[in-house]
């Protein structure tokens, strides 16, 4: 049962680096006027496990923090993963 925590936290710092490297590259992209990463990119990541990263970076860096998607989405999906992890927490043990 160790590995699987091993692995499903490995695989959550990996995502939530992601996720904030991904807000990083948008800002500095936003600021130069550059091709953009899409919002669906940004959503899709922190579906995928990286909202704890995409959020600290949406405040880390001040971008996206006047979006409602963001400021609402990014709270909620971490919100849903929390619990979901909960849940399956005490289904497991």
């Amino acid at each position: 049962m160790t590995w699987l925590y091993l692995a499903a936290g490995s695989y959550l710092v990996l995502a939530n680096l992601v996720g904030f490297l991904l807000m990083a590259a948008d800002k500095r992209r936003a600021r130069r006027g550059a091709w953009r990463i899409p919002e669906h990119t940004l959503f899709a990541v922190a579906l995928l496990g990286g909202s704890l990263g995409a959020w600290g970076g949406m405040y880390c860096f001040r971008h996206k923090t006047r979006h409602w998607r963001f400021v609402v989405g990014m709270p909620l999906i971490l919100a849903a993963q929390l619990l979901l992890a909960f849940w399956l927490k005490t289904k497991i043990l």
